[in-house]
């Protein structure tokens, strides 16, 4: 970039214009609701207000394990909110995330709803609710450290990796080499933890896994951004090895349809009210190959 072209930051910023790029219509720098609707309620005792994205898998994986575990109480309706139209700037959707991003839960099992926001705070509730995917040893920390880990590096990945090499208005070399030198040094971190353990917390499967896995195995196995070859993420081996392990889990093939927009209509499953939603999608991805 040329010296004439340098950006010079104003003495106080204002938002006086759009800023371009896929999500230009609903970035703004308030808060608050946009308009008014209120949520639906549906019938089992957890209600997801979600969509398909890395983070909103997190929660669906989770709750389709804890099923696949026997904890019926973990039934769940999941609605869509389609975050590209505005949804989540929705009355009802602020009220319980004030936040007014996606995946929220409102737990309706108890005399009162409870809402949980942020999908790690989900996880975690979720996991202490029914007692599992949660060690009590000594791996407690480990796993606790790992899923911080990945909420803490996750704005890396999105916002930062995905949004200059995939979304921004134009490319712009310093950003997008600072953010996939980022990007490389977290794969390395977990290609290194991974060499000699299974899962992030040892040898068991957990909360931590379910809460990075969505984000790797977007970049490493679904052509997130479009940049695996960009990242070379095959170099990684245990990376893939561990991503792989994990979509073998019937539970996670499930829950990573749900609320998902994008790809194969065989792939999506835009909510879930019970169990035979995902028999019919099968229904439906058969009927689609004859």
């Amino acid at each position: 970039m040329s010296a004439s072209a340098e950006y010079a930051p104003p003495r106080i910023w204002s938002w006086t214009k759009p800023n371009g790029g896929r999500f230009a219509n609903i970035n703004r720098p308030v808060s608050g609701p946009t308009h008014e609707k209120d949520l639906p309620v549906g019938r089992h005792p957890l209600q997801l207000y979600s969509q398909g994205t890395p983070n909103g898998v997190k929660v669906t994986v989770m709750l389709e394990e804890l099923l696949a575990a026997g904890h019926s109480g973990a039934e769940y309706d999941a609605w869509l909110i389609r975050i590209s139209e505005g949804e989540q700037f929705g009355s009802g959707l602020v009220a319980v995330n004030p936040n007014c991003k996606i995946p929220v839960l409102v737990d309706r099992s108890g005399p009162n709803p409870i809402r949980v926001f942020e999908s790690g705070a989900i996880l975690l509730y979720l996991a202490e609710k029914f007692g599992a995917f949660l060690p009590t040893d000594g791996k407690r920390a480990e796993c606790l450290s790992w899923l911080f880990w990945q909420v803490g590096s996750a704005p890396y990945l999105g916002g930062g990796f995905g949004h200059f090499y995939a979304y921004a208005p134009m490319k712009m070399e310093y950003p997008i080499d600072r953010f996939a030198m980022e990007k490389k040094r977290l794969l390395d971190v977990l290609d290194k933890r991974l060499a000699s353990n299974e899962y992030l917390a040892g040898d068991i499967y957990t909360i931590a896994d379910m809460a990075a896995w969505p984000w790797y195995a977007g970049l490493v196995k679904f052509g997130l951004y479009g940049a695996a070859e960009f990242l070379s993420v095959n170099e990684y081996k245990n990376v893939v090895r561990w991503v792989d392990a994990i979509y073998a889990r019937p539970a996670v093939q499930r829950g990573r349809i749900v609320n998902r927009t994008r790809g194969e209509p065989s792939s999506q499953l835009h909510e879930r009210h019970d169990a035979s939603d995902f028999e019919t999608k099968t229904e439906d991805k058969l009927a689609t190959a004859k």
